[in-house]
C-alpha cells in the first residue's frame, strides 16, 4: 500500500512547473496562480484506500483511490481525467488521461522528502515536499 507516504507534506522546491503547466494547456492566468501556490499535501491511508488532499490558498482538491483501480479525478486546473495509481518498487505512479492526452506523476520518498516528477510528452517538472 502507500502507508509510508502518509502524513502532511509542504512544497519546498518546484522546478520547471510553468513549462509543465504550459504543456498541460493551462491558461496564463491559471499558471500564474499555480506558480504562487505553495501546496500542502495531506496523504492518509485507511485499509486499502488512500486519500490525497492538496490544499492551496486558491483551491483544494482531493482524490481517494485503491491501487491498480481506475478512478475519476478533477484536477487542480479543472481537467476531468481518468486516473490510475500503481506501485513500482518504492514509487507511486499516477497516470492521468483526458481528451486523448496523458501525463504521469511519479511520487517517491528520497532522504525523508517526497519527490514528485510530473511528465507530459518531453516536459518534466520536479516538485519536492518536506514532511511537516
Amino acid at each position: 500500500m502507500a502507508e509510508e507516504f502518509s502524513g502532511t507534506w509542504k512544497l519546498i522546491f518546484s522546478g520547471n512547473f510553468d513549462e509543465y503547466m504550459k504543456e498541460l494547456g493551462v491558461s496564463f492566468a491559471q499558471r500564474k496562480q499555480g506558480s504562487l501556490g505553495k501546496p500542502t499535501m495531506i496523504i492518509a491511508t485507511d485499509k486499502d484506500i488512500t486519500t490525497i488532499r492538496t490544499e492551496t490558498a486558491f483551491k483544494v482538491t482531493e482524490i481517494s483511490f485503491r491501487l491498480d483501480q481506475e478512478f475519476k479525478e478533477i484536477t487542480m486546473d479543472n481537467r476531468h481525467a481518468k486516473s490510475i495509481i500503481t506501485r513500482d518498487n518504492n514509487a507511486l505512479i499516477q497516470v492521468q488521461k483526458w481528451n486523448g492526452n496523458q501525463t504521469t506523476i511519479k511520487r517517491q520518498l528520497v532522504n525523508g522528502n517526497m519527490v514528485s516528477e510530473y511528465t507530459m510528452n518531453d516536459v518534466t517538472c520536479t516538485r519536492v515536499y518536506g514532511r511537516v
